[in-house]
C-alpha cells in the first residue's frame, strides 16, 4: 500500500462538463506527492498529476476514459499536452484506510467494498486484449486507493493497470493487503483487519497467480528493501487466511 498522492480535498463531481484539456500555465499549489507522482490544484475543480519518473500516462488514461464509458467509478480525466500527467476530477472524502481507521467504516464492510469493486471492474472486457477472458487489472488495488466521496466509492491510482485474468489482480491486492499487515507499521493494523474478511470474500486464490503476484512485488521498484523481504512471510499470512 501507498499514501494517496492527493489529500482530501474540494466537492466531490462537478455537475457539468469541465473544459477541454489545459493549455500551458504552470499548476496550481502542490497538494500531495506519492512514491512516482506529484498533484497540483487547478483552478476549475480539476487536478494535475505529474510523473517523476517520466511515466507514459497515455495508458492510463484510454483505461481511466474506457472504464467510464462503462460505468465504473473512477475520476473523470482530460489529457494535457505532456505524456507523463493526467488532469482530473477533484475528489473529495476520505480515503476507504482512512474511514476504517476512525471508525466510521467496520473492517468487514470495507472488505464487501473492495470485492464488490474487483468484481465490478473484471466484468467489463478488457480494452486492447484478443483473449475474451482477460479484463482490465488495476494491481495496486487496497483501500487506500479508494475514495468514499459523496457519491459513492471511486478507484485512484491507476498507473500500474493492465490487462489479463482478474485471478491475478485479486491475488494481487490480497498480497498487498498482508504486505502492509507485516511490513508496513502506519497500515498494519488495518491491512490485519480488512485481509480476512477480504480473503473469505474473495474465495479461494489460484497459487500459481500468488506466486506470479510475489514475483511482480518483488520486482516493483517503488518497494523498500523491508518490504520486499516481507513477501514471504506476507505469502505465508494469505495462507493462514490472514
Amino acid at each position: 500500500m501507498t499514501p494517496p498522492d492527493a489529500p482530501d480535498s474540494s466537492p466531490g463531481p462537478l455537475p457539468v462538463p469541465l473544459p477541454g484539456p489545459l493549455p500551458g500555465p504552470l499548476p496550481g499549489p502542490l497538494l500531495g506527492s506519492g512514491r512516482t507522482a506529484d498533484v497540483y490544484a487547478l483552478p476549475d475543480g480539476r487536478v494535475l498529476r505529474r510523473y517523476r519518473d517520466g511515466l507514459d500516462a497515455t495508458t492510463e488514461l484510454a483505461v481511466m476514459a474506457r472504464l467510464l464509458e462503462h460505468g465504473y467509478p473512477v475520476p473523470r480525466v482530460w489529457p494535457r499536452g505532456g505524456r507523463h500527467e493526467l488532469v482530473m476530477e477533484r475528489l473529495s472524502g476520505p480515503t476507504l484506510a482512512e474511514a476504517v481507521a476512525v471508525g466510521t467504516v467496520s473492517a468487514e464492510a470495507a472488505a464487501a467494498i473492495l470485492a464488490t469493486l474487483l468484481d465490478r471492474l473484471h466484468a467489463i472486457p478488457a480494452r486492447t486484449s484478443a483473449d475474451p477472458a482477460d479484463r482490465t487489472l488495476h494491481m495496486d488495488f487496497h483501500p487506500v486507493n479508494v475514495m468514499l466521496t459523496p457519491h459513492g466509492p471511486v478507484v485512484i491510482d491507476w498507473a500500474t493497470a493492465t490487462e489479463g485474468p482478474p485471478a491475478l489482480d485479486r491475488a494481487t491486492s490480497a498480497l498487498i493487503l498482508a504486505q502492509a499487515a507485516v511490513a508496513m507499521p502506519e497500515f498494519a493494523a488495518l491491512a490485519r483487519a480488512v485481509l480476512p474478511p477480504f480473503l473469505r470474500l474473495l474465495g479461494p486464490l489460484d497459487p500459481d497467480r500468488i506466486t506470479e503476484a510475489r514475483l511482480l512485488r518483488a520486482g516493483n521498484p517503488t518497494l523498500s528493501r523491508p518490504e520486499i523481504a516481507a513477501l514471504d512471510e506476507a505469502v505465508a499470512l494469505i495462507a493462514r487466511g490472514g
